[in-house]
């Protein structure tokens, strides 16, 4: 078995190679949507007196992470086809994957901003600072550590959820596995997983060293400390 997934992967690099760009680029387009929508929302709901709107909307974003990936999909085809669009392929797994992003980006955004220093909020309020400029100054500039681990932990997420598109025809590097499952071929099985388990481990990786450049100095410093 890893004799013949060895040799598969020898002499076939042009569709691993294939395989794995079409994943990067639905998990790509996913979570920057994701993030787009998540940091939004989590700006919004943490905005004073939205705490009952904040309980209900990650209430119902934490309801997303329960419905197993075939079955959401399975929704998707048939609203998507209810609307006339694409209802098998592309679409359907990209629009499950931004939902199942937004949990941990929304609730990291709100957190990371509801937990800033009042002593900071009050120091920018002092320097003449506008609500607006105290949120893209004060209180983004310290949410950026959180908000980023949230980002990081929806795309390491999304990078196994989103192997099992390919049984919807969204291609990845769910097609050897699904091939290798139809065929009895454990090779092809065995390289699906192996390279959806590197690509989420290098990827974390990456995202890990992203976490660190987009944070603001004085905070990695305190961080440090």
């Amino acid at each position: 078995m890893w004799i013949q997934a060895w040799n598969y992967l020898l002499n076939h690099p042009d569709k691993i190679l294939g395989w794995t760009l079409q994943h990067l680029y639905i998990i790509l387009v996913a979570n920057v949507a994701a993030a787009i929508i998540g940091i939004l929302i989590g700006i919004y709901i943490s905005g004073k007196g939205r705490e009952h709107i904040a309980e209900t909307v990650i209430y119902f974003a934490s309801i997303m992470m329960t419905i197993p990936s075939l079955a959401l999909y399975g929704i998707l085809m048939g609203i998507l086809s209810l609307l006339s669009l694409p209802s098998i392929g592309f679409l359907p797994v990209v629009i499950a994957l931004t939902l199942y992003g937004l949990l941990p980006i929304i609730r990291n955004t709100y957190a990371a901003i509801r937990e800033v220093d009042p002593a900071m909020i009050e120091a920018g309020r002092g320097m003449g600072m506008s609500e607006k400029q105290i949120l893209t100054k004060v209180k983004l500039p310290l949410a950026v550590p959180i908000i980023m681990a949230g980002l990081r932990q929806a795309v390491v997420m999304n990078i196994g959820i989103a192997a099992i598109g390919s049984y919807i025809g969204a291609g990845g590097l769910g097609q050897p596995i699904f091939r290798g499952i139809a065929n009895y071929r454990t090779d092809l099985i065995l390289i699906g997983a192996i390279c959806v388990s590197l690509l989420s481990i290098i990827v974390d990786m990456i995202m890990g060293r992203l976490e660190w450049l987009t944070t603001p100095k004085g905070v990695r410093i305190r961080r440090n400390q």
